[in-house]
């Protein structure tokens, strides 16, 4: 029996993870909710096409790119209007500080910059915004990332570097 013929395991093994980076990718809890759950039907459904070329977290979230690609596309891009309706609450983002035990005033300054990065990411591409959330908010190396968007380690690289360009002019004028 594989990791991926028990269900209950993979999913609370990988679900968190998974669910944060569809949330931050599309700004609708609920939605990401959906989505992940689509995520492990894909997976045990098409567990005899694993060929375990990556790791069960890289090809999973492989399936959760593909799902909120093609949720975009369904949506042509109208979740990024409702994103400030809909968006993960900055109280909640701030939680992700190794420390609880900051002042008010830091817990403050946290917040105010996870709302300036937030915003950044509305202006992002797609494509930079995935390997932007992958990268900082997933921790995924590099070649992860690559395999897990099918995208070469080169291009990873290349929307990595403008994202963070994006996002440090944007969040830094912000201050």
């Amino acid at each position: 029996m594989s990791e991926l013929d028990d269900i209950d395991t993979l999913v609370r093994t990988y679900r968190p993870r998974l669910l944060r980076y569809v949330t931050f990718s599309i700004g609708d809890p609920d939605l990401a909710e959906s989505i992940t759950q689509d995520c492990f039907l894909k997976a045990y459904h098409g567990r005899a096409n694993f060929r375990g070329d990556c790791s069960v977290n890289t090809w999973l979230t492989s399936i959760a790119v593909n799902l909120v690609r093609d949720q975009q596309r369904l949506q042509k891009f109208r979740f990024w209007r409702q994103a400030r309706a809909t968006a993960i609450d900055v109280t909640e983002a701030a939680n992700f500080l190794p420390s609880h035990e900051c002042s008010p005033e830091t817990r403050m300054l946290v917040s105010e910059r996870t709302r300036q990065v937030q915003e950044a990411l509305v202006s992002l591409s797609e494509k930079q915004r995935t390997v932007f959330l992958m990268r900082f908010v997933e921790e995924m190396e590099l070649s992860e990332i690559a395999a897990a968007t099918r995208m070469p380690l080169n291009t990873v690289k290349t929307h990595l570097h403008r994202a963070l360009k994006s996002v440090r002019a944007q969040a830094g004028s912000a201050q």
